[in-house]
Order: C-alpha cells, then structure tokens, then sequence
C-alpha cells in the first residue's frame, strides 16, 4: 500500500488502476480543495527548489492557475496583476539583492 493522502491531477487514479493497481480517493468540498491546493503549491515549490526543473515549474503553474480558478479569478485577472505589478514595480531581470535600508 502506498499512503499519498494529498491532491493529484484529475488522471491520477486512471494511470493507476490502468497499471493494474487499486486508486482509494475521494472529491473534496470547496474548502478542503482550497486548503489541498495551499498544500499542494508548498510541495511543488519543495520539488522545484530540489530538482530546479523545466517539470516542477510547470507544476507549480498548473497549481497556480487552479488556485486562481478555485477562487474566482481567470489566467487573464493573473496575468493582468503581474504585467500591472511589472509596470509599478518591476521584475526581477536586474539580479537586485537588497541588503538594507535606512530612513
């Protein structure tokens, strides 16, 4: 038996029980998916920071744009903010590391 007790993409059970196993699963309330999906990011993040892959950060984006869809905004909504966020104040191309301020 292999415990996962967490979220998995909608074609999970599928593979699995087409490899000859058995998938136990359940569909969440709204509240349990969003809480699940809080989670799931954090262990997309974990993955990414310990394989640094093209596969993790399209997992991460995935998360990301069930989040947004799970809580009312569209990719559009998403990418608008992050254009807009661009614009106020900018991305990240200049490699800055801020070390303190002072007033």
């Amino acid at each position: 038996m292999d415990i996962q007790n967490k979220l998995v993409r909608d074609k999970i059970p599928e593979i699995i029980e087409n490899s000859g196993r058995r998938a136990q699963y359940h569909f969440l309330s709204e509240n349990e998916y969003l809480t699940a999906l809080d989670q799931k990011l954090l262990e997309e993040v974990e993955e990414y920071q310990a394989d640094k892959n093209l596969e993790e950060m399209a997992d991460i984006l995935e998360v990301l744009y069930a989040i947004c869809t799970a809580r009312g905004y569209t990719m559009e909504d998403l990418e608008a903010k992050r254009k807009e966020k661009l614009f106020k104040r900018g991305g990240f191309e200049r490699k800055l590391f801020l070390e303190y301020s002072t007033e």
